[in-house]
């Protein structure tokens, strides 16, 4: 009972301070919807993606742009009857569905915004600068993508810290806390939710017809340039997550391989086997059906979409007797959106309850005043006496 009026104490204070409020950056890759934007959209993505893996000097970034856009305007316009990415419209159910969640239990102490890496107008610096007129001094940053590596979110907080150096005003900085949400690959439950996807298409599609042991599991990732200037290029974390997933499913499945999505830039060394190479090996395995799931990706794209449907196409034509079949991402399944709100209740929980944090962004040159440093070191020298004694 003694704990009793502090608890009341601490939810009145929170309540009557109206000011403490958090804003959710969901953030996301974003595809373009208007085929004119294609080479601007190149333009971002050359930018901020192949700079960190390709020796490119950046005047060729607008000139390139504009000629892949020309190859993207024949792949999607042409060749899949004016595709349209349903990217953006999954990415803002997902928005609405977790900001729905989370206002069960915040109430409209939380919004959740979503920027994306390379579309107007939701670019990062555009969403900052709504939620810093929205009045929010607290953020939580919340990349969507299911691996960290400097292509997805290292991308994210890149853009992130341009548009906060660039939103800053003079005197203190009108963030006064932030909080990250790293990818998760590793989180049991997007683990065994993926492995249940693939189990639930099986028992409906393919359980009938085929032995479990003739049903081919091509588990895909995103593919990741083995040299990415040091960068963490996603590898490992990739790699953890297909081994996770495969043990879910191979007492059952044993025919389960990895399947990169690659982007088969000229020069570059890329993960392998591809999603190609890794079906024709099942098939040579016995393989009668093969199943392709998306397990590096959250949200639908073009990637899962389009470079799904040629694999399955190309590999129809030389081995037609297979059955394939393409699984959907994960998108905004019910189960998926729970957990993605239940990983940012910590965080919003410390957003909200912690002091406000006082930032002077100094411009130019640091200055270090004496009086700092002295309390530095006497705070140093006392943790470590400390730290030794004990």
């Amino acid at each position: 009972m003694v704990a009793t009026p502090d608890k009341l104490e601490h939810s009145h204070h929170l309540a009557s301070s109206g000011s403490e409020r958090v804003a959710v950056l969901l953030m996301g890759y974003g595809e373009v919807e208007s085929y004119e934007d294609f080479a601007n959209y190149n333009e971002q993505a050359l930018n901020l993606l192949t700079a960190k893996f390709a020796p490119v000097p950046t005047w060729v970034y607008p000139p390139l742009a504009k000629l892949l856009a020309v190859f993207d305007l024949h792949e999607w316009g042409h060749q899949h009857g004016n595709f349209i990415s349903p990217h953006n419209a999954i990415f803002e159910r997902q928005r609405a569905g977790v900001e729905e969640i989370l206002q069960e239990k915040w109430g409209d102490r939380i919004q959740v915004f979503k920027a994306f890496n390379f579309c107007k107008p939701f670019l990062p610096e555009q969403v900052l600068a709504e939620i810093k007129a929205q009045g929010f001094s607290k953020i939580l940053i919340y990349p969507l993508l299911v691996v960290d590596s400097i292509f997805t979110s290292g991308i994210a907080v890149e853009q992130v810290n341009k548009a906060l150096a660039n939103s800053a005003d003079e005197g203190e900085h009108w963030l006064k806390g932030t909080r990250y949400i790293p990818s998760f690959f590793d989180r049991p439950e997007y683990l065994n939710l993926m492995a249940r996807m693939v189990e639930k298409q099986i028992q409906s599609d393919l359980a009938e017809r085929y032995l479990p042991s003739q049903i081919g599991i091509v588990l895909m990732n995103h593919g990741c340039p083995h040299k990415a200037k040091g960068f963490t290029s996603g590898i490992t974390e990739s790699q953890a997550l297909y081994d996770k997933v495969r043990d879910r499913l191979i007492d059952k499945y044993p025919l389960i391989s990895v399947g990169w999505l690659n982007h088969q830039t000229p020069l570059i060394e890329w993960t392998q086997p591809n999603a190609d190479l890794a079906a024709k090996n099942l098939i040579e395995l016995g393989a009668k059906a093969i199943v392709f799931m998306p397990i590096g990706f959250a949200t639908e794209n073009h990637e899962t979409l389009l470079d799904v449907e040629h694999i399955i196409e190309k590999l129809h034509r030389k081995y037609s007797d297979v059955k394939y079949v393409r699984m959907p991402c994960v998108n905004d399944d019910a189960d998926f959106l729970k957990m993605v709100a239940d990983w940012a209740n910590p965080q919003i929980d410390s957003l909200l309850t912690e002091e406000a944090l006082a930032v002077t962004p100094v411009h130019g040159e640091v200055h270090h005043h004496h009086h700092h440093g002295h309390d530095h070191d006497h705070d140093h020298a006392h943790d470590h006496e400390h730290a030794h004694h004990h």
